[in-house]
């Protein structure tokens, strides 16, 4: 909800402080998003660490206001109703050291983390007279996890992230493609062993756009 109001009042604040046009729309996009994450054992008895990487490919569509200033440049607000996955994973454990049957570390656990409510500021700075143009901006997002385990479990975290690319405009149409970058997620357990997960991710993506 937090969110929501978010995008509303930036969208009043668009429409409000400057004179120029202002454009809804929506685009549609699809990428591929890298990840790589380590879970760290919060046991007494096993400290080791379990590392692994993630290729997610996806598509998804985007809502955006935007407003062209005086001078040619835009700046915009876009959300992604959609989750991007950021990736999965399951791993089966069997323990024979345990002195009673009931308290052997065993079973199957599983885990994934999606990328939900992503809420991008952007700016577009045009160069030439050809629709080319210069794209940067600010993400935020939540990453929420899902998880099976016997006694634990992660919570969410909210993330910012930053992106840069390229775009071409043609009347309301526009394609462009950017790679974007987020920061570390660190996510400690709560119950069982407090096991601990880091994770960083970036993607990359190609955008087409057309407002109204």
């Amino acid at each position: 909800m937090k969110k929501i109001l978010s995008i509303i009042s930036a969208s009043f604040l668009l429409i409000s402080t400057a004179k120029a046009d202002v454009t809804f729309g929506f685009g549609l996009m699809a990428g591929q998003v890298s990840s790589d994450g380590t879970e760290t054992e919060g046991s007494a008895a096993d400290t080791s660490d379990r590392s692994k990487s993630f290729e997610e490919s996806f598509v998804g569509v985007d809502i955006f206001i935007e407003k062209e200033l005086a001078n040619g440049m835009s700046v915009g607000l876009s959300y992604v109703p959609v989750d991007v996955e950021l990736g999965d994973g399951e791993r089966t454990d069997t323990s024979t050291g345990a002195d009673v049957a009931s308290e052997a570390d065993t079973g199957s656990r599983t885990a994934s983390a999606d990328l939900s409510d992503l809420i991008t500021l952007y700016g577009n700075f045009p160069y030439g007279d050809n629709g080319l143009y210069g794209l940067a901006g600010v993400h935020y997002a939540t990453v929420n996890t899902k998880e099976n385990l016997p006694n634990s479990t992660y919570g969410n975290e909210d993330i910012y992230g930053a992106l840069i690319g390229v775009g071409k405009k043609t009347g309301k149409a526009k394609i462009e493609v950017f790679y974007s970058e987020f920061e570390e997620i660190s996510i400690s357990s709560t119950g069982g062993n407090s096991n601990k997960v880091t994770a960083d991710a970036d993607a990359l993506t190609l955008r087409v756009s057309v407002g109204f």
